[in-house]
């Protein structure tokens, strides 16, 4: 039975380091204006930087994304959604591209941004493939270092594919709105993973109705463990 474990940071092992970036993905879609649930509202953690818009004529309209009325937010998605991954839901704030901005430091194997964004040395993911695990997409970055020697980051992208059990959503929430798919809930105390909704083939992948939430199998966590990477922290989690 496969083990499945919750991604956040090592703090203590991440202070050892030095490193540090302050960037964002090239293009984003906007926040919305919903008419239907009456919220105006953006998602974080859904970010696909292997998706390249350089070639779309309304690329300027993903630039420096902000809340726009459901009809131009859905017009845009539908833009993106012959470029992205498929089957992935493109909610309101979804970032696209390269991340973008500048960085300094002596960087760790991994480094994070809040609790979920996640770049990797090349050499670290290059260990980790060679190890077996399964479904790691580093994509390229376009960090500027003012020293010699940069190291080489990449923008992990880790898409949507499991669930959270309904079990651990509060009785009282709200379902999705049925025209911008918003559903408000808090993140739980204890998550518990909907078994049933858990991919196979890939050992790294985000909680697609919480987002923000990074899930590795045993199978990763052993292999961060035995290569001595850190920067990672695992919490295991219950399935049914």
């Amino acid at each position: 039975m496969t083990r499945y474990f919750w991604l956040r940071e090592d703090e203590t092992a991440t202070a050892r380091f030095s490193g540090s970036f302050d960037a964002a993905h090239a293009w984003g879609l906007p926040g919305v204006q919903c008419p239907g649930c009456g919220a105006t509202w953006s998602s974080w953690g859904h970010h696909y930087p292997n998706v390249d818009l350089s070639q779309l004529p309304e690329r300027r309209e993903f630039e420096n994304p902000r809340p726009e009325p459901f009809p131009v937010f859905a017009r845009l998605r539908e833009c993106v959604r012959p470029l992205a991954p498929p089957n992935v839901e493109l909610p309101p704030g979804t970032a696209l591209g390269p991340l973008e901005g500048r960085a300094s430091g002596e960087f760790g194997p991994f480094t994070w941004q809040g609790t979920s964004l996640l770049l990797v040395r090349r050499d670290a993911l290059e260990r980790l493939q060679a190890a077996g695990v399964q479904g790691l997409l580093g994509c390229r970055t376009e960090l500027r270092f003012r020293q010699k020697n940069p190291p080489a980051l990449l923008d992990l992208q880790i898409e949507p594919r499991g669930r959270l059990h309904p079990d651990c959503i509060p009785p009282d929430v709200p379902p999705p709105c049925a025209i911008c798919g918003r559903h408000a809930f808090s993140r739980p105390d204890e998550p518990i993973l909907d078994a049933a909704s858990l991919p196979g083939g890939l050992d790294l992948f985000r909680v697609g109705n919480f987002a923000t939430m990074i899930i590795g199998t045993a199978r990763l966590r052993d292999a961060v463990h035995s290569l001595e990477l850190p920067g990672i922290a695992f919490r295991e989690l219950l399935a049914r």
